[in-house]
């Protein structure tokens, strides 16, 4: 059975998300951050990074939340979670998920965790940090409320619902307490409360234990 190590809210909320879209079985295996288990030796024998989340598929082991998708949406193919090998939007598909793994979400980190970039005890300049990188993450939300004016339809892909829309969502969850949040854009705030109608998305919530408002 494959097995999700997951944290409540973390990045490992959308594999979880991608997981119930698919409707397959799997456990889901708490990683403790309050007790720091991520750095625990058998959490690090599966992700020597020591970061959530990680994927156990049989004897595969995968980290990074985009492999993981990716990984999840080819082996499950009947779902029609990504557009197969040699379809037309199969090349954008790969582009979003990549953007949404290495732009947006590693820009966020450097919002939550500035403190890593500055040396111990620059409060100024981790709050500096925080700053440039909130006005970054705003301008990536600009574009991405962009593409969701011209796709076309209510999802990323126009009016194909795929893994990128989990993904999107919970990087949008993630702005709720900056000062710009993605709920308040024109286009991505729409997309926001149509990815909370899905029962999948409603049952992952709950599953986490994540009190409203979820976005």
């Amino acid at each position: 059975m494959i097995k999700l190590h997951y944290f409540p809210g973390n990045a490992s909320l959308t594999p979880h998300l991608v997981l119930r879209e698919l409707g397959v079985p799997f456990e889901l295996v708490l990683v403790d951050r309050q007790r720091e288990a991520q750095r625990s030796p058998a959490y690090l024998a599966l992700n020597p990074n020591g970061l959530i989340p990680v994927l156990e598929d049989g004897p595969l082991v995968l980290f990074e939340t985009a492999a993981i998708v990716w990984h999840l949406v080819d082996t499950h193919p009947q779902a029609a979670l990504a557009p197969a090998p040699g379809d037309p939007a199969r090349p954008h598909f790969v582009k979003w998920l990549v953007w949404l793994s290495a732009t947006l979400q590693s820009m966020m980190a450097h919002y939550f965790y500035p403190e890593r970039l500055v040396d111990p005890g620059h409060a100024d300049a981790a709050a500096e940090v925080q700053r440039h990188a909130q006005a970054r993450i705003a301008a990536m939300f600009d574009l991405l409320d962009a593409h969701l004016a011209a796709a076309g339809g209510p999802w990323m892909l126009g009016e194909r619902f795929s893994a990128l829309d989990p993904y999107a969502f919970m990087l949008g969850r993630w702005t709720r307490g900056m000062d710009r949040p993605a709920r308040t854009l024109p286009h991505v705030g729409p997309f926001l409360q149509r990815m909370l109608e899905r029962p999948a998305v409603l049952q992952t919530l709950q599953a986490e234990g994540l009190p409203a408002p979820w976005v």
